[in-house]
C-alpha cells in the first residue's frame, strides 16, 4: 500500500468531530457535476453537496456549482488546468481517503460524469483498498451536453447506430486507432481535444474519412459562455480554437434531418464573433472559497 503524503494544509483531527454517543464513519461521493449549469446537477448531487463536510473538487467545476456547497465545508482545488499540477493522483487518493478516515462525509466532484474520462476508476480503488465505504452519483456527461447544445441527436438509426467516446489523451501516449474509428461508422466524440485540431482532421483523413463529414466543435457547454463551431473533417484545421473545456463531435448524424451542414470556410455561419471568441478565451474563475493544495 502507498505511504501517506505529507500535504501543507490542515487535515481534520478526531477532536473536530461532533460528539454523538456512537462511532462515526465517514463516506466518500464520487459526484458528477455535470457540465456547469447547476439546473443540470442531479437532485441526488446538489442533496450530498449539502451535506458535505469536504468538498475535493476538479479545477473546471463550474463557480455556479460551487457556490451550492455549504460555507462550513472545507473545499480544496485538486484539479489540472493545461497539464499543470498541483497535487497527484496518488495524493488526492490519500488525501480522500485520510479524510474519511476521520469520520467526514467527503464529496470527490468531478466535471461531467465520474466515470467517464475522470480517473475514477484509480480512485475507486484506493478507496476499496482502505475499505473506506463510498457511493457514486453519476452527472450528465460532456458528450451529452454537448449534442443538446448543439441540438443534434448523437444517433440516427440511418446514419450512425453507435457513439464512440475517446480522448487524445492517453497516459501510455499510444495512439488511437484511428482507422476503427473512421471506418466504424459511429458519431466519434473526442474529449479534451486541446488545440489538436489539425492533428484530428489528419489522423481521420489518413484513416480514410471523407473530408465533408460533419464536425461541431463545443466549448463550456450549458454555460453563458457557450460557443458552437460548425466545420467539417477537412476543414476542422481551419477552425478558431475554443477554450476548455471543450469536445468535438464528428460524425454523419450531425447532419440532423435536412438540416446539413454545407457552410463554407470563411463565411459569416462558420465564423465566431470576435467578442464572443474574445470571451471564450478568458479563463473559469475560482471559488473564493477554494483552496488549492500546495505540496512540498
Amino acid at each position: 500500500m502507498e505511504a501517506i503524503v505529507s500535504l501543507n494544509f490542515p487535515i481534520p483531527s478526531f477532536r473536530d468531530i461532533p460528539i454523538t454517543g456512537v462511532a462515526v464513519a465517514g463516506k466518500v461521493y464520487l459526484v458528477g457535476a455535470g457540465p456547469g449549469d447547476p439546473e443540470l446537477l442531479t437532485l441526488k448531487a446538489l442533496r450530498v453537496l449539502r451535506e458535505a463536510d469536504v468538498v475535493l473538487h476538479d479545477a473546471l467545476v463550474s463557480q455556479e456549482i460551487l457556490d451550492l456547497i455549504p460555507a462550513e465545508a472545507v473545499t480544496f482545488n485538486v484539479g489540472k488546468r493545461c497539464g499543470q499540477k498541483a497535487i497527484t493522483q496518488a495524493q488526492i487518493n490519500d488525501l480522500t481517503v485520510s479524510f474519511a478516515a476521520f469520520g467526514r462525509v467527503v464529496v470527490r466532484l468531478k466535471c461531467g460524469d465520474p466515470l467517464i474520462f475522470g480517473r475514477a476508476g484509480e480512485e475507486i480503488e484506493a478507496l476499496r483498498r482502505s475499505g473506506t465505504d463510498f457511493e457514486i452519483v453519476p452527472g450528465i456527461t460532456a458528450a451529452l451536453s454537448a449534442a443538446a447544445a448543439a441540438k443534434f441527436s448523437l444517433t440516427d438509426r440511418n446514419l450512425a447506430s453507435s457513439v464512440v467516446f475517446a480522448t487524445t489523451h492517453r497516459a501510455d501516449n499510444s495512439a488511437l486507432n484511428w482507422k476503427h474509428l473512421a471506418s466504424s461508422g459511429s458519431t466519434i466524440v473526442l474529449y479534451m481535444p486541446g488545440q489538436h485540431y489539425a492533428e484530428i482532421s489528419r489522423s481521420l483523413l489518413d484513416a480514410g474519412a471523407a473530408e465533408d463529414v460533419p464536425c461541431v466543435i463545443v466549448s463550456r457547454a450549458s454555460s453563458e459562455a457557450q460557443l458552437i463551431q460548425h466545420t467539417t473533417v477537412g476543414s476542422l484545421l481551419y477552425a478558431p480554437t475554443l477554450s476548455a473545456p471543450s469536445i468535438v463531435l464528428v460524425g454523419k448524424a450531425l447532419l440532423g434531418r435536412g438540416l446539413g451542414c454545407q457552410e463554407q470556410p470563411g463565411s459569416s455561419a462558420n465564423m465566431l464573433p470576435e467578442t464572443a471568441y474574445a470571451r471564450a478565451l478568458e479563463p473559469p474563475q475560482t471559488s473564493r472559497n477554494s483552496q488549492t493544495p500546495h505540496l512540498p
